[in-house]
């Protein structure tokens, strides 16, 4: 995308996140270097899932190859294709994957669209309910009838979930009665209960006719649900993104056998059609894929799935299988980064920019920020770009007689690093001289 066709908005904060060190939440298409190859693919998945079929796909890299990074920037591409999104952040505490219940209750709290952020379930349910109360007015249905008339909609709408999530629909059901009766307390109860929030009140659970808690079994069930409510609230399906799933290589052996099983059951379902409109993303490391025996390989109908060839030539890889790798960055990708943030830069900014922080410039320092991680060039982008735009480009734009080559000497901490970019680093704190 041409810098000039940028908004000022978007550019300020794309800028502001590369400056704090972190993965911008909107914009990624203008970072996003070398991932050309995977977009006409992954484009035609999107669209397999936003006509009502279901895709899995898993995405292998090295710590500090970009996962998390090409997980967002497919998150962008999903939501301008009229999907959802949620991202839900592997752990063996916070949110284990055998514990599917607890990952539905993250995909919730993580929920966005295009129009709202985190979470948009009640967004989406309340347009939902808006949706039924235009379609039986468009069918004819009188003012005075509208209230039994949606209720039988949705019913109708909701007759398979119903086969296998009664409570689903129960609690949308109690969901809007609150709402009619103008008690806001037990609606915002009942969408709790309904997102698998625990230690819900028992007296709203008894207004929605619904009771215990969610659990593992019925988790899948109410993904069904939440998938029919998206589609019928104008939404084209849901990307689901299970980051760091390698996580479960450091759990309990009776842990990872269990998580392990459940990714393999999502799988299943997902290709068994119970899900249409879900995309599922999973990232992890070679190492959880293929290389070790305390991830995938462990249970062997799972590896099957996911097998893929990566013998020959990354350049040759499929990107439609099932499983694609990231290569991480080379020299050359991170210079066109460097590139690319600094026209960005400079499309709000003094001309010195690109006369003092020229490609030369660039290359210069994007070999020094690799060489003080130990010449490990794919961990250095989130380094690189924070030391570019916070040490350089802004002193360059704000002091007139600022010259990086003449007035900035690289540091690297070891305190400003993560644990990733922190292991590759050679010493615990290096200084070097650009030329």
């Amino acid at each position: 995308m041409a810098v000039e066709n940028v908004s000022e908005r978007r550019r300020r904060e794309v800028i502001h996140a590369l400056r704090r060190g972190t993965v911008p939440s909107t914009g990624l298409d203008l970072l996003a270097v070398g991932l050309d190859r995977f977009t006409a693919a992954l484009d035609e998945e999107l669209a397999v899932a936003a006509r009502g079929g279901a895709v899995f796909k898993a995405v292998r890299g090295e710590y500090g190859s970009g996962k998390t990074f090409f997980a967002r920037w497919l998150a962008e591409r999903a939501k301008k294709a009229g999907l959802a999104v949620a991202e839900v952040q592997i752990s063996e505490t916070e949110t284990p994957l055998h514990r599917l219940e607890t990952v539905y209750r993250r995909l919730c709290e993580n929920l966005s669209t295009a129009q709202f952020p985190p979470s948009a379930l009640r967004s989406v349910i309340d347009a939902w309910m808006f949706t039924l109360e235009e379609d039986s007015l468009a069918a004819g249905v009188p003012e005075p009838d509208l209230d039994p008339a949606v209720g039988a909609l949705l019913e109708k709408r909701l007759a398979e979930v119903s086969r296998s999530a009664p409570a689903f629909a129960a609690a949308l059901r109690g969901y809007r009665s609150a709402l009619a009766a103008s008690d806001p307390a037990t609606a915002e109860a009942v969408l709790a209960w309904l997102s698998g929030q625990p230690h819900v009140a028992a007296s709203a659970k008894r207004a929605a006719g619904v009771r215990g808690n969610l659990d593992h079994f019925g988790a899948l069930g109410f993904l069904q649900g939440l998938l029919t409510v998206l589609r019928d609230s104008g939404h084209q399906g849901l990307l689901l993104v299970l980051d760091e799933v390698e996580t479960l290589q450091r759990v309990r052996s009776d842990v990872r056998d269990k998580a392990l099983n459940a990714l393999r059951q999502l799988i299943d379902e997902v290709d068994s059609g119970r899900f249409p409109g879900l995309y599922v993303l999973v990232t992890g490391t070679p190492a959880f894929f293929s290389e070790g025996s305390q991830g995938v390989q462990r249970l062997a109908p799972l590896a099957a799935r996911l097998a893929t060839d990566f013998d020959t030539e990354a350049r040759f890889d499929n990107p439609r299988a099932v499983q694609i790798r990231l290569p991480g960055f080379s020299h050359d990708g991170l210079l066109e980064l460097g590139i690319r943030v600094r026209d960005l830069y400079a499309a709000g900014a003094s001309p010195r920019v690109v006369s003092l922080v020229d490609d030369a410039y660039l290359a210069d320092l994007a070999g020094a920020v690799a060489g003080s991680l130990g010449g490990r060039i794919g961990v250095s982008p989130r380094l690189f770009l924070k030391k570019l735009v916070g040490d350089v480009l802004d002193r360059v734009d704000q002091f007139p007689d600022f010259d990086p080559r003449a007035h900035y000497r690289l540091t690297v901490g070891a305190s400003e690093l993560t644990e990733v970019e922190r292991n590759a680093l050679s010493v615990d704190d290096i200084s070097l001289d650009l030329p």
